[in-house]
């Protein structure tokens, strides 16, 4: 190999180092360095307090200070607007802070001027919140890890390492759609930058050109583990190197340097192009959770402790302002005195001495009648929707392909809601994706309908902070139902849980539509149905249609709720023929309402999706006496108990025909509440058809043994009427 057959290769974005010298600090704005000093010493006066308050035992659960980071955070959120949004880590108390206190105090903090009004509420409900008291911000639900005040650009921050950053995405997808020229930051720290998660969402928004700022506070260690250990590139902003984003790297203990680096990022994005990042090397003083420093657990030495203490943020703008004669040890003194006292004043609001010792003031606390309140909405934006079912609609209904009905309600909706983008793998291609669900999309709505990278973790989660921003309605498609597992965290941690973590009214308008793919051969990873798992899981609702005019109404009212929704569809129902409405797409089914298809004595039968109608053709092939009812909505407020108590009431006999592996069993939970809620009408056990343990196999002969099928409906048919002494001929 010669020198003629090696070409060096140039990044396509830059990444550089920035450093202030004393011309940067002498051209500094007065003011803006008195914003930053009092935004610090009010950071570290709470950081310490919480502190306090854990070493006592009044802070229940963890207490991440970022006590010697304040410098971080407050240069990067002085160069924002105050209409631009953050949203962090666990670690964030300083993040939320400072953001917060540019929220209200947009021209800047005064020194001189008294902790009064609205510095002192942030205080309060920061530390209520912390606390978990009912007059935090998030209603004492979030304590140290989830803190949310969406009217000061604080998004939310987040307890799993790099979740919160897909839904930061989703918020810049929203500003860059919206046309504002706001931007979005997303605070994590070293730990998180080898999570999936945060990899991900660097490629999607770089492809997308989003205006997010992937912030990375480099604290060298993640809990006790330090950096060199975990990654050989310690340089973290060199990540961005690879999917071209710019990158600045700087010394986070310089808070100038720190604005001055934010300003040239936050240019890079307002002129739309695209993500940057910022890498800035902090140092927590104190371990990972506690008022202790590191050194007491062994992982760090105290004299690297007194190294990074030295250069303290907040002493390193004060020694530079004096050396420009714009404040004196004594007023900074009395900064810090005042920031002090009014930690002191919100704790003794908080605090009672009681037989001794101390405790928070019962009165403080939630009451336990909150415990369930916003795990969901209430529905109330149903009210005036247009309902209607099949056997009373007015207009004209044909026999339609299931898979065309899908395309043309989603179109009616995006022609008449222009707040609606449809996203995923190849949705915009291929003539309306895998399986033509989404026809006619992309040519109609090229700008709303996105195919997105294969990253189901970054690009659902998108779709939870586009949905929590509430400017749009996404409707995510994952291909196959078993891509979830990929995208876990996002589907359950952040958007299933999002509106109750932070208080209950962070409203979660998303539609998740998959499809079952049983009897297709594609085997253990792309067969699954998920209904047990979401069913199970806190915050989604499910709907489930059997037939194309069902689907119409089941999907529009998916798109008018403001919980995130999960729409199941099944291969084997695209290509049949069903009812479907022509000309009128426009009614609502009610969410929680099942169906009666077939009415009798004996037996309840409770099934859904693309069981129903193999359940009608066995019944009616079996000459049997029952109630055939089509569950449609899933979930655990959406199971419709006065139709199912009614039919058992009547019959005494249930059985639940479902398709899928007995494992993650949608028929084992309903069969559990159904046996605690009537037991006394059933005359013998919940009897249940289902699937075998194993995933379908590629194998046909395997597939069809593991999944339900007519054979195994009657089956089940013939055991629950022979247990009742009617046993069939």
């Amino acid at each position: 190999m010669t020198a003629n057959n090696i070409q060096p290769l140039e990044p396509i974005a830059p990444w550089v180092e920035l450093r202030t010298d004393s011309q940067n600090w002498a051209a500094a704005d007065p003011k803006l360095l008195d914003s930053m000093l009092t935004s610090m010493v009010l950071i570290r006066a709470f950081e310490e307090k919480v502190l306090e308050l854990a070493g006592q035992g009044l802070v229940h659960g963890p207490a991440h200070s970022a006590i010697g980071q304040e410098g971080g955070a407050t240069g990067s959120v002085l160069a924002m607007r105050a209409s631009d949004q953050v949203n962090g880590s666990h670690r964030a108390h300083h993040q939320f802070l400072a953001k917060a206190l540019h929220y209200v105090a947009p021209e800047g903090l005064a020194s001189s001027a008294p902790f009064t009004g609205e510095l002192r509420t942030i205080a309060d409900r920061a530390l209520s919140e912390i606390l978990g008291l009912a007059r935090g911000y998030c209603k004492g639900r979030g304590g140290s890890m989830h803190l949310r005040w969406a009217e000061s650009g604080n998004l939310g921050t987040n307890a799993i390492v790099g979740g919160g950053v897909p839904g930061a995405a989703g918020a810049a997808w929203a500003h860059k759609r919206a046309g504002t020229g706001d931007v979005a930051f997303t605070y994590f720290g070293d730990g998180a930058v080898n999570i999936g998660s945060v990899l991900e969402t660097m490629n999607i928004a770089a492809a997308w050109k989003l205006p997010l700022c992937f912030f990375i506070e480099n604290n060298r260690y993640a809990v006790s583990t330090s950096v060199e250990e975990v990654t050989a590139e310690t340089r973290l902003s060199s990540r961005g190197l690879a999917f071209g984003i710019p990158a600045w790297k700087v010394d986070g203990m310089d808070p100038l340097a720190v604005y001055l680096a934010t300003q040239e990022a936050v240019r890079t994005m307002r002129a739309g192009e695209g993500p940057a990042i910022i890498e800035a090397d902090v140092y927590r003083y104190f371990h990972q959770n506690g008022p202790l420093p590191g050194s007491a657990f062994g992982y760090r030495s105290k004299d690297e402790e007194k190294m990074w203490r030295e250069r303290d943020p907040i002493d390193r703008v004060a020694s530079e302002m004096a050396a420009r004669q714009l404040i004196g040890d004594d007023q900074v003194a009395a900064l810090r005195a005042r920031a002090k006292a009014l930690m002191e004043e919100v704790a003794a609001e908080l605090i009672e001495e009681h037989d001794g010792k101390r405790r928070i003031v019962p009165a403080l606390w939630p009451s336990p009648d909150f415990r369930d309140f916003g795990v969901r909405g209430d529905l109330s934006e149903f009210s005036g929707a247009r309902f209607a079912e099949q056997e009373d609609f007015a207009g004209e209904i044909v026999e339609s392909r299931f898979v065309d009905v899908v395309a043309q309600v989603m179109e009616r909706r995006m022609q008449t809601d222009e707040r609606i983008v449809v996203m995923g793998e190849d949705v915009h291609r291929l003539k309306g994706g895998t399986n033509g669900a989404t026809r006619g999309l992309s040519d109609a709505f090229p700008d709303r309908v996105l195919g997105t990278p294969i990253a189901e973790n970054a690009f659902v989660g998108l779709a939870g902070g586009i949905a929590m921003d509430g400017r749009y309605v996404p409707v995510v498609e994952f291909m196959y139902p078993d891509f979830m597992w990929v995208a876990a965290d996002q589907v359950f941690n952040q958007i299933g849980k999002a509106r109750h973590m932070f208080g209950g009214d962070s409203e979660m308008p998303l539609v998740l539509r998959t499809k079952v793919a049983m009897g297709t051969g594609y085997g253990s990873q792309h067969s699954m149905d998920p209904a047990g798992i979401f069913a199970t899981s806190v915050g989604w609702r499910i709907v489930a249609a059997s037939t194309p005019f069902d689907y119409v109404g089941l999907m529009n009212s998916a798109l008018r709720c403001k919980d995130p929704v999960l729409v199941l569809e099944h291969v084997d129902l695209y290509n049949a023929k069903g009812p479907a409405p022509v000309g009128d797409l426009d009614y609502c089914i009610p969410l929680g309402k099942a169906k009666l298809l077939r009415s009798g004595d004996h037996v309840t039968v409770l099934t859904y999706l693309a069981m129903v109608r193999p359940v009608m053709e066995a019944v009616e092939r079996l000459g049997l006496d029952a109630d055939v009812i089509d569950l449609r909505s899933l979930d655990r407020v959406g199971i419709d108990w006065e139709t199912i108590e009614r039919s058992i009431a009547k019959t005494g006999n249930v059985l639940i025909v479902e398709q899928g592996s007995i494992g993650t069993s949608y028929g084992g939970w309903l069969a559990a509440e159904i046996q605690d809620r009537c037991f006394d009408m059933l005359d013998q056990p919940v009897r249940r058809v289902h699937g075998g343990e194993a995933s379908p196999s590629i194998s046909k002969v395997l597939e069809a043994a593991a999944c339900a099928g007519a054979e195994e409906i009657e089956a089940g048919l013939r055991s629950v009427m022979a247990d009742q002494g009617r046993a069939l001929a």
